[in-house]
């Protein structure tokens, strides 16, 4: 575990990083380990915009990078509390940085994975760059989508306003916030299409070479 000190044993996120090569130093005892730097995906959006089915289908094929979908670690006062909600984004970034280390990095598919969000963790120093982007929909189709669960979904009509709310900020504000979202409609395309195209944008961003 990257946190843990090789030499005095004390457990510290805060650790400085210094470039070429990158590296680690302990704040208590001033260790230097070497690390692997990896660059994050994050894949965003509203519910229905197709992250999980998409997240799936990723994982049928071996590719140069990890896909995980972030609700496997979700927690009910994740959605009550700013405290749990950092806590959760520090612990995912706590993971990916650690799976990082053999080599390949992480598409993690997180809907409130925000740069407002993951930017300011402790954890980000371990990535050289995070990706940002959002899956999103028509607001019809969303809603059509969401309707569509089952009801151990939860997926009543003010919940479906708020993720309406949240996929038309996404399709404002994405291209113009900083780190900057890129945007990627799912409303005519299928699973299969639709992962393809985010396969593109990770390849752009990480070539196979770099694997």
């Amino acid at each position: 575990m990257i946190n843990v000190c090789a030499q005095c044993g004390s457990y510290r996120s805060d650790k400085e990083i210094r470039q070429n090569p990158s590296r680690a130093i302990c704040p208590d005892c001033g260790h230097s380990h070497p690390f692997l730097q990896l660059p994050l995906f994050i894949v965003c959006g509203t519910s229905g915009g197709g992250k999980t089915a998409v997240c799936h289908q990723l994982q049928r094929d071996i590719h140069n990078f990890i896909p995980l979908e972030a609700d496997i670690l979700f927690r009910a006062e994740i959605n009550h509390s700013q405290e749990a909600f950092r806590d959760f984004n520090e612990t995912w970034l706590r993971v990916c940085k650690n799976i990082g280390q053999a080599g390949k990095p992480v598409a993690l598919f997180h809907a409130g994975g925000l740069p407002q969000h993951i930017e300011p963790c402790t954890e980000r120093r371990y990535f050289d760059t995070i990706h940002y982007l959002a899956l999103i929909a028509d607001d019809a189709v969303i809603a059509t989508r969401l309707e569509a669960r089952p009801p151990w979904r939860g997926c009543a009509p003010a919940f479906i306003a708020e993720q309406i709310t949240y996929n038309q900020w996404l399709r404002q504000e994405g291209p113009r916030h900083q780190p900057s979202i890129t945007i990627l409609d799912t409303t005519e395309t299928t699973v299969a299409e639709t992962s393809n195209q985010i396969l593109r944008w990770i390849h752009e961003k990480w070539p196979k070479d770099n694997a």
